[in-house]
């Protein structure tokens, strides 16, 4: 403990008020009541127990209070490591230093806040590992010249400088993260290991790596094996020469003089390398196996999530104390569909990251666990609309492998379009108000933030009241962000289609910069009038 411990202020009253009373009394004990003493020894005790606690309490916040400080310390270590560049200093540390790798970043960016300690933490390691690399940050909102000759367009940006060459940063973004791949561009792709003493150091130290265990460091496997190391961004690789060696790393190698195997300390630790080596071969087993069972989606790790080979992927959205019931068992069903889909949980609570994918199926409100899928292959998304059950879930993942599971389109609740002039189609009514209907349509798509949206809409209604004695021509409007349908693909807003009775596959465009008139005139050039249309002008 950094500072001794107080005595508190319970304490020193009772201590000076018992004092007090032996000095100016002598002691009395009276025979002819036998509890008093008992009673003054009850409330000698409850006083001794409510100090004792109090003491324990405050032993409890001065040790948090510790914590607290150390941490602090060790961060604020860390930070000195870390050189801050400015407009006088930047161009000459970089031309100065052989490796130097430089965070962007802004004051007010979360993103940028989440990773300056990993950073820091990370230039702690590199520097006791004894590395080149040199570690800066700049402030790229105060200095926005110097961000603007280094490059640094958003935050955080990190870039590693070798001999004044600037190449973007690949790998992750945890302290131990950074460290691997900054090792790695500097010279060092795998970490040879010679005892056991070092192996069993490496288990406190990594979360994930690689162990290959040759006979002799050389030949065509072992090149194999260098070259995805150097190519790979995110794991350490480690070598071994022995077999006790990478015993302790790897309990279940098999093989005595050649063996690759991915370590992670999660249920699915040990996946041995059953292929030839071939370096394209290597990547892509780490690349189909480096993540948990369930990865939480977090802002650092989005690309990485966003990126992997497996395309088809399963998003479990959560509150984080539900999810601690639901996380074995549905690692139990991710067991089953390992390098197939790709699970991924994220707390329903964090709007940042929760809210994009919410909307993309209307349920942006939504606090309930949810269970969603994208298939990135095909940009397909899909919605378990069951409850979220282990067993729902497996079914709706066997679903998804087998093309069984009907793709998901948004749509808002279907409306009452009595009375109405110009009808309101939704999503889920998209089929029998405009494709199957056996009528004309003109159809407005419009969204809630377009800017012209409104004005198209006015000459619709105008239309609409117009046209109102032709049977065979029907006005209707859908909000394209709150509803889908795969044969409505309009990227631009406002839009208008005329759907012709008997084409409804190849609907016209009409232009939303024409009058009035002019689309009226369009309407009466393609639209054959069973009753007389109309003459009250627009």
């Amino acid at each position: 403990m950094l500072f001794p411990k107080k005595p508190t202020s319970r304490f020193l009253l009772f201590t000076l008020t018992l004092l007090l009373l032996l000095l100016s009394s002598p002691i009395n004990i009276n025979a002819s009541d036998p509890t008093s003493s008992e009673d003054d020894s009850d409330d000698l005790e409850q006083l001794l127990a409510l100090d004792e606690q109090e003491d324990q309490q405050q032993e409890g916040q001065d040790s948090e209070a510790s914590v607290r400080f150390s941490e602090a310390e060790v961060l604020s270590k860390a930070q000195r490591i870390v050189l801050e560049l400015n407009s006088d200093n930047s161009k000459r540390v970089i031309d100065a230093n052989e490796y130097v790798l430089v965070l962007g970043y802004a004051p007010w960016c979360a993103r940028s806040a989440e990773l300056m300690p990993q950073f820091a933490e990370a230039a702690t390691s590199l520097k006791e590992l004894g590395s080149p690399l040199l570690m800066a940050k700049l402030d790229a909102e105060r200095y926005p010249k110097v961000a603007s000759s280094l490059d640094i367009k958003g935050f955080p940006t990190l870039l590693l400088f070798v001999n004044g060459t600037s190449q973007a940063y690949t790998g992750g973004f945890s302290a131990d993260e950074i460290v691997i791949w900054a090792r790695k561009k500097t010279g060092v792709p795998v970490v040879r290991i010679s005892s056991t003493t070092e192996a069993e150091e490496i288990l406190n130290k990594h979360q994930m790596f690689v162990i290959g265990l040759f006979e002799k460091f050389e030949g065509p496997d072992y090149e194999a094996f260098i070259k995805a190391a150097t190519s790979d961004n995110e794991i350490q690789f480690l070598e071994a020469g022995s077999i006790e060696v990478a015993k302790v790393l790897y309990p279940d190698i098999k093989a005595t003089n050649l063996f690759l195997g991915l370590v992670k300390s999660e249920p699915e630790r040990y996946t041995s390398y059953e292929g030839t080596f071939e370096t394209e071969s290597i990547l892509k087993f780490l690349d189909y196996n480096k993540f948990p069972l369930v990865t939480k989606l977090t802002e650092l790790n989005s690309f990485r999530v966003y990126s992997s080979p497996v395309k088809l992927q399963v998003y479990v959205f959560a509150k984080a104390d539900d999810f601690k019931t639901l996380l074995e068992p549905l690692q139990d069903v991710a067991r089953k569909f390992i390098t197939k889909i790709l699970f991924i949980y994220v707390d329903i609570m964090d709007e940042n990251l929760a809210k994009p994918f919410l909307t993309l199926f209307g349920l942006e409100d939504s606090k309930s666990t949810l269970v969603t899928a994208f298939d990135n292959k095909i940009s397909s998304k899909f919605l378990l609309q069951s409850d979220p059950t282990p067993s729902n879930i497996e079914e709706f993942c066997s679903g998804l492998l087998h093309g069984s599971i009907a793709t998901y389109f948004k749509s808002q609740p279907i409306p009452d379009n009595k009375n109405s002039s110009v009808l309101a189609v939704v999503g889920k009514t998209f089929d029998d108000l405009v494709l199957n209907s056996p009528k004309n349509v003109l159809l407005e798509v419009y969204t809630p933030w377009c800017i012209n949206c409104d004005t198209t809409s006015k000459q619709v209604e105008k239309l609409a009241k117009h046209f109102k004695g032709l049977d065979n021509l029907v006005f209707a409007k859908i909000d394209a962000s709150a509803n889908e349908h795969p044969k409505l693909q309009v990227d631009d807003y406002p839009s208008l289609f005329l759907y012709k009775a008997g084409d409804k596959d190849s609907p016209i465009k009409l232009s939303t910069k024409s009058s009035s008139k002019e689309l009226a005139a369009f309407i009466n050039k393609h639209v054959k009038a069973k009753d007389q249309v109309p003459k009250d002008e627009l």
